[in-house]
């Protein structure tokens, strides 16, 4: 037992490190003074920081506007994706009938064919319905890549919660719909807190469909691919790119970690 504790320890320390590490370097590099990061060999931790990067970054032109773009887009990604595939997840979880095996298979095959197969039917049809240039539009896609994910995310939530509670609360006089809202939701709040992160996340980083389909709506990753990456810009402008990326994804794990601890047990005051 000493052993595979410590074999389970040791691979979350490893795990945490893995993506704790790149974290701690970005940030440190985003206030780094531009003199000291091209410096070699180049300190691990600098005698000071600064925020001269990270305030000509943010005067970029466009960076505030497409930032609202990413943040709009991912909630209604996260609206959507949870109006389709939640009803879908439940329907899923909670009833019997012939194929509901192959439709959870299919659900998840369409994650076989890459968007870029797609991309440029995707903006002619765009183009045709007038949503080519739209953050609609962006945050369509998003939803189509989302779903399948939130569906086995959501239908697992769903298994993992007794059907038994929902007919006696049913039994007492509730309706259906009344024993799913009084018992059910409460109990899969964290996982639905985990799906809620995963599309917020997905939506966010998201890059390929949003370049494609927008030239005066960008979205975050979308401007810093086309105008930081792409037009060639030195290399701390793009740790600041990277840092600004990173923090609001940071703060809405941060918002409801709570949730995401009691999906694991952890009670958080």
């Amino acid at each position: 037992m000493t052993l595979r504790r410590l074999g389970i320890y040791s691979a979350a320390l490893v795990i945490s490190a893995w993506v704790a590490v790149p974290l701690l370097l970005i940030s440190i590099a985003a206030f780094t003074p531009r003199d000291v990061l091209y410096q070699w060999p180049r300190p691990l931790w600098p005698e000071q920081f600064t925020l001269e990067t990270m305030r000509f970054f943010l005067r970029f032109t466009g960076v505030w506007q497409s930032t609202l773009n990413s943040v709009f887009v991912a909630v209604l990604t996260i609206g959507l994706a949870f109006a389709i595939a939640a009803p879908a997840s439940y329907a899923l979880a909670r009833f019997r009938f012939r194929g509901r095996d192959s439709l959870q298979l299919a659900i998840l095959a369409t994650k076989m064919f890459p968007a870029t197969v797609l991309s440029i039917p995707l903006a002619v049809a765009f183009i045709r319905w007038h949503l080519y240039d739209t953050l609609l539009g962006v945050a369509l896609v998003h939803t189509a890549l989302s779903i399948p994910f939130v569906t086995v995310i959501v239908t697992s939530v769903f298994v993992g919660i007794s059907y038994e509670l929902e007919e006696a609360a049913m039994t007492l006089g509730s309706s259906r719909a009344q024993a799913f809202l009084r018992v059910t939701l409460p109990m899969a709040l964290p996982g639905l807190a985990a799906a809620g992160i995963f599309t917020f996340v997905l939506s966010w980083n998201e890059v390929f469909a949003a370049t494609i389909l927008t030239l005066n709506h960008r979205t975050l990753p979308a401007l810093i691919v086309d105008s930081v990456i792409g037009a060639g810009a030195p290399l701390h402008f793009r740790f600041a790119g990277g840092f600004f990326m990173i923090v609001p994804a940071l703060i809405i794990i941060f918002l409801i970690r709570r949730y995401l601890l009691t999906l694991w047990g952890v009670t958080v005051r």
